[in-house]
């Protein structure tokens, strides 16, 4: 059972939406609720009606748990931009974009005979390094550089 809920002209940017959908993936809709609302953000708030609308939509139209459901996908796709002009010095006037963005929310329901499947990583056998004592190499005699007997002119001056 898969439930979907859109939001459409939503005058945010959709990268400062973003921000706020990535901590509400794949979590449980209390959980996701809980941190929508502890979220200092202006996307939280939209984001708050939109869940609360899905899972209503969900309990109502499919006869879903609300405590059973997650979020599987949440999509912030970009909106058509509102264009302004902004008059400047000597009569210039600077274009400015007001962008709004479409939100759509995908909601999934627990499986209780399945839980989710977790990628249990392999542990590396750590083989146990052996302590070994360095071994002190004679030192050899040091080259010195021959010495230069004439000195090098980095700037040439012409003469007066």
């Amino acid at each position: 059972m898969s439930t979907s809920v859109k939001l459409k002209y939503l005058r945010i940017a959709p990268r400062k939406v973003r921000l706020v959908a990535k901590l509400i993936k794949k979590k449980k809709t209390q959980e996701a609720k809980d941190i929508l609302n502890f979220t200092m953000k202006k996307g939280a708030d939209p984001l708050v009606k939109l869940l609360d609308s899905a899972v209503a939509n969900a309990q109502n139209n499919f006869q879903a748990d609300p405590n059973n459901l997650y979020i599987d996908k949440i999509l912030v796709d970009e909106g058509p931009k509102y264009k302004r002009w902004r008059p400047r010095s000597r009569g210039q006037a600077y274009p400015i974009q007001k962008k709004t963005s479409h939100i759509t929310i995908y909601l999934e329901e627990i499986e209780k005979g399945k839980k989710k499947e977790v990628k249990k990583e392999k542990l590396k056998k750590v083989k146990k390094k052996e302590t070994k004592t360095p071994k002190i190499k004679p030192k050899k005699e040091e080259k010195k550089p021959k010495e230069v007997k004439a000195k090098r002119k980095f700037f040439q001056r012409k003469s007066i």
